[in-house]
């Protein structure tokens, strides 16, 4: 995909495991290694990403301060770096704030996220202490990234009407099963999400959601289609999901099945969706 303008990569990751904490690495083992602006300058060098926002990579909670310290600091020399979304203890209520109010010492700090798409608990962000950590987001001008697996977001849903104070970013399209050619209760929960006007979508994470080795681009184009279709141009941001990305294929092959499923999209529509949507989300 060749675009006239540098697009802005709302969903990249960074880590180190000899400096920061992820638990789950140890049970990926492809990707249980250090990557870094380096290393995603040598994926993207063909793609024209003029900025990025990092999205926490589920540290240690102890050491989620530590994390955005850190990616502050790598700021200096990958200058494409625009915003961080971080993580936070929202499960924590009221008593978060202290945390928030450490985070909104960072200047790059634009959001939050507490991924919850591996709790048992379908509705665990729906629990008091959740919401109101939420809520508390509003008093930061924070961001929330809802990371949830398809059969949860109807717990989506419900924690956004219960929050219309606070923006919501939805990561990889609520992560559809995309794998079993699994297109519905998904594409009416992805309508009643997008009914709400505090919440984007970001068009990413789907080929990891598809077969892995087998994956083709018409695979993805229902869902990415329907996403778009749903919320709009307007709040639609397109992400990466790098180094994640790397277990079912590379930011070409992203871009290229991209380009095959926004055939015949106008320039303007596609600026939304590469650029400006995610400045305006973001505050970049």
């Amino acid at each position: 995909m060749k675009l006239p303008f540098p697009i802005i990569d709302t969903h990249a990751h960074y880590w180190d495991p000899q400096r920061v904490n992820y638990p789950w690495l140890a049970s990926v083992p492809v990707l249980n290694r250090a990557f870094l602006p380096e290393d995603y300058s040598a994926a993207t060098q063909t793609a024209n990403v003029g900025k990025m926002v990092f999205v926490e990579c589920c540290c240690e909670p102890s050491q989620s301060l530590k994390e955005v310290a850190w990616i502050s600091g790598l700021a200096g020399r990958e200058t494409r770096l625009h915003g961080i979304v971080a993580q936070a203890s929202v499960e924590r209520g009221a008593a978060v704030r202290g945390e928030l109010a450490a985070l909104a010492k960072f200047p790059l700090v634009k959001g939050v996220r507490r991924n919850v798409e591996g709790e048992a608990d379908a509705n665990f962000c729906l629990r008091p202490d959740f919401i109101a950590g939420v809520r508390a987001l509003a008093e930061f001008h924070f961001t929330f990234d809802i990371c949830v697996k398809h059969h949860q977001l109807p717990a989506a849903i419900e924690l956004v009407r219960r929050c219309p104070e606070v923006g919501f970013v939805l990561d990889h399209c609520g992560k559809p099963a995309i794998r079993d050619g699994q297109l519905d209760p998904w594409r009416q929960h992805i309508r009643e999400l997008a009914a709400l006007p505090n919440v984007a979508c970001k068009v990413s994470g789907l080929l990891t959601e598809a077969d892995v080795a087998n994956w083709k681009p018409a695979d993805l184009l229902p869902y990415v289609r329907h996403a778009i279709d749903s919320f709009g141009f307007d709040r639609v941001l397109f992400a990466g999901d790098w180094p994640v990305l790397t277990l079912a294929g590379d930011y070409p092959r992203w871009l290229a099945a991209l380009d095959f499923c926004l055939a015949g999209t106008g320039e303007s529509d596609l600026k939304k969706l590469f650029q400006t949507s995610a400045e305006t989300i973001y505050h970049l």
